[in-house]
């Protein structure tokens, strides 16, 4: 029997390395002042159409439950989110920062970077509708690729506003019912030939002499402040104030020092249509990979799930992208043995003196083992080592009654002779 194609068995190396992942994501998010939660694995289907339409069903791990209602494995957390605080947002002290790790599904082609399942981190803040909020949750998605030990060389952030977008589509005179399938187009940007992109625009309604500018735009050719800076007399006042927000977004992110990390993209639209405002997509800077991450502000959603008009923004990181730029760069650290220390009997007699030994160590909260059956010093010992267990303690007749023992370094040889009181100490000093 083998696992089902886009499923990952974790053998305890591939366990280790998703717990390092997970471990620099709980610390980054607590850090920031993130608490976390999770919900279902499991959402009525309805939840998941209602967002993203009828046409997100063939993506998804669909069923009739027993019940007949129709449910999905979740593909995303945002939509579960926005449930939970469509239920109690009115009740619960601003901001709400919440964190979480769920496992996701997704029905579609394996490919690298992409599985039929992945772990991702959730980070979102509803109930403020500051810039600083935005630059906040940026920050945390830098930030775990610090604490992983990737920096500057390694990811870049690319940033834009969704309203920037509209009003440049205002000033080329996209017809506003255009807008949305030109958001589409610009998504694809730097996943197809420029011709297939210029296409694309004039099929999307683009005007002819409009495309040209427009490509300069996603291309970078031009920057979006120069660009805009002849038009903000005459833009509407939602453009006018995204301009200065992306413009205090990245004085904030120069403020916590991060903004080496941070480039502004106007082809950054984010595919999801609940975007309403600033945006990101963190990347391998080699261009090996798909997006680490992605995010945004999305204002609107929680009221389009019956609850309360209310300010958010949040994103998603998965596991399977980042673990493989870690591996890539060297940076996903070997699994740690099993334990710290192994405690062997000189001779079978002494197993319950071992075991005693072992059962203070563990009290004293050192990873500790013995033998289940004694095989002999030597066969214990190369066990050990095969095992990669670092430490040994020795417990012969001598020892026991004195209650010293002899404590092995089994990468070097060198031991010592160890009062039992000090045993632990000396255990997690030496690690």
């Amino acid at each position: 029997m083998q696992n089902l194609k886009g499923f990952r068995d974790f053998f305890p190396e591939d366990m280790s390395a998703r717990t390092h992942v997970f471990d620099a994501w709980r610390t980054v998010a607590q850090r920031f002042g993130f608490v976390e939660y999770d919900g279902p694995p499991l959402e009525l289907l309805e939840l998941y159409t209602r967002k993203s339409g009828q046409e997100i069903v063939e993506q998804l791990y669909t069923f009739s439950d027993k019940g007949g209602r129709e449910v999905a494995l979740r593909p995303e957390m945002t939509p579960t989110l926005a449930r939970m605080m469509a239920a109690r947002v009115t009740t619960l002290p601003k901001p709400i920062k919440w964190f979480s790790i769920p496992q996701l599904f997704r029905y579609e082609r394996n490919q690298r970077g992409r599985l039929r399942e992945h772990f991702q981190l959730n980070v979102d803040i509803v109930g403020a509708a500051e810039v600083e909020a935005d630059a906040e949750l940026l920050a945390v998605a830098l930030s775990v690729q610090l604490e992983l030990g990737l920096g500057q060389d390694d990811v870049v952030a690319r940033v834009n506003d969704r309203r920037i977008v509209a009003g440049a589509l205002g000033i080329l005179k996209v017809p506003d019912e255009n807008v949305a399938a030109v958001y589409a187009v610009i998504d694809k940007f730097r996943k197809i030939p420029t011709e297939k992109f210029t296409a694309l625009l004039n099929d999307a309604g683009v005007p002819t002499d409009s495309v040209p500018e427009l490509t300069r735009l996603c291309n970078g050719s031009v920057a979006i402040f120069d660009w805009f800076a002849p038009h903000l007399a005459s833009i509407d006042e939602t453009t006018r104030k995204a301009v200065a927000d992306l413009e205090r977004y990245l004085g904030l992110m120069k403020e916590q020092g991060l903004s080496e990390l941070v480039e502004v993209d106007f082809s950054i639209v984010r595919g999801l249509a609940y975007y309403t405002g600033i945006v990101f997509e963190l990347y391998d800077r080699k261009g090996k990979e798909r997006a680490i991450c992605g995010g945004g502000r999305y204002d609107d959603l929680i009221a389009s799930l019956g609850g309360p008009e209310m300010p958010a923004l949040g994103f998603g990181m998965g596991d399977v992208v980042l673990s493989l730029i870690l591996r890539d760069r060297g940076l996903m650290p070997a699994a740690p043995p099993r334990a710290d220390v192994v405690v062997i009997p000189v001779g079978a007699e002494l197993a319950a003196a071992a075991r005693q030994v072992t059962y203070d160590l563990r009290r004293d909260k050192v990873r500790a083992e013995t033998p289940y059956s004694p095989a002999g010093v030597g066969k214990d010992l190369k066990t050990a080592t095969q095992h990669k267990i670092p430490y040994a303690v020795i417990v012969g007749p001598d020892e026991w009654e004195a209650q010293e023992f002899n404590l092995k370094n089994l990468s070097t040889g060198e031991q010592s002779r160890v009062p039992v009181g000090e045993l632990a100490d000396k255990i997690r000093a030496s690690e």
